[in-house]
């Protein structure tokens, strides 16, 4: 490759240095004379439901982002790709507003670190117990010192069994509890199809922001044995304050729509309004870093 092609010649910057995430829907994501161009026009079209940039070129600062989430309507050149894995800036394909997440590569470069710590906190049995209860912390908002896992999750079923008896209250509808049939979700009632929509949607943003972090997405520090755990496990964070009010809310429109509304687009499009408005993935990236902070087996005592 010719030096200075495409800016390739210039200096890396590190991630620590940089500025988080930047959304992009609805255009064109290329290179222009050397640099990155996101380019919107009349016949790419707006979406009603969300705050968009006007139509036009727009020069975007590669350089000192960590990721890139591209979301519907949005095409992205060869050069545009080279030019991002050259600088170390991942590009994630996205749902609207973050419910889901279509491919998300990892960042290569310089983002070992929170991979590794986070290796060494889980394969510590006194370490993962330590994050486990801070993540427990984090959803209850007390103290639980002395509490064994059991213990929390016992606490944790009844604190959540109760968001949904209130929810359901606030938003005027009945609720018979929290049930399902995972081989046809399509059975279950409206309340708990919401529910399973807007679960659905919070992981896809937990998987961007663990994408984000280059962290690895099979080692949970509470759910087990799925490839998802960790996703899992952040996503929950957001249980009591996104999923089940997001969900009942959704419900509600739809029961009071008798049926000319669909429960999975009312679910979908209310959570990831949620989502970018109170900036959920850039919580859930800096909760990630808090809870892999540096930890000795003294905490887990």
């Amino acid at each position: 490759m010719l030096l200075g092609r495409l800016g390739l010649e210039k200096a890396w910057i590190p991630h620590s240095d940089r500025h988080g995430l930047i959304w992009l829907a609805r255009g064109r994501l290329v290179v222009r004379a050397g640099s990155l161009a996101f380019e919107r026009d009349e016949s790419v079209g707006e979406s009603p439901d969300s705050d968009e940039m006007p139509s036009g070129r727009y020069a975007i600062p590669f350089q000192g982002l960590s990721m890139i989430l591209l979301g519907p309507g949005s095409m992205v050149s060869h050069d545009a790709l080279r030019l991002l894995a050259r600088h170390g800036t991942a590009l994630a394909a996205v749902g609207e507003n973050g419910v889901r997440c279509y491919t998300a590569p990892p960042i290569m470069a310089n983002q070992s670190k929170l991979a590794r710590k986070q290796v060494r906190v889980w394969a510590n049995p006194e370490t993962r117990l330590v994050v486990a209860r801070k993540m427990y912390q984090l959803r209850m908002g007390a103290s639980i010192e002395g509490c064994t896992l059991d213990e929390l999750r016992g606490m944790e079923g009844a604190r959540v069994r109760e968001a949904y008896r209130l929810c359901a209250k606030q938003a005027g509808i009945s609720w018979h509890g929290r049930r399902y049939d995972r081989r046809n979700p399509s059975s279950a009632d409206i309340p708990n199809q919401a529910i399973n929509h807007a679960a659905t949607a919070l992981e896809a943003a937990a998987a961007i922001a663990v994408a984000a972090t280059a962290t690895i997405p099979q080692l949970g520090f509470i759910h087990e044995g799925s490839g998802n755990a960790f996703v899992l496990d952040i996503a929950d964070l957001h249980r009591e304050s996104v999923t089940i009010p997001v969900a009942f809310r959704a419900a509600a429109k739809v029961l009071r729509s008798k049926g000319r509304m669909s429960i999975e687009r009312v679910t979908r499009k209310d959570c990831g309004l949620v989502l970018y408005k109170q900036h959920i993935i850039p919580k859930m990236i800096d909760e990630i870093k808090e809870l892999l902070s540096d930890l000795t087996s003294k905490e887990a005592t």
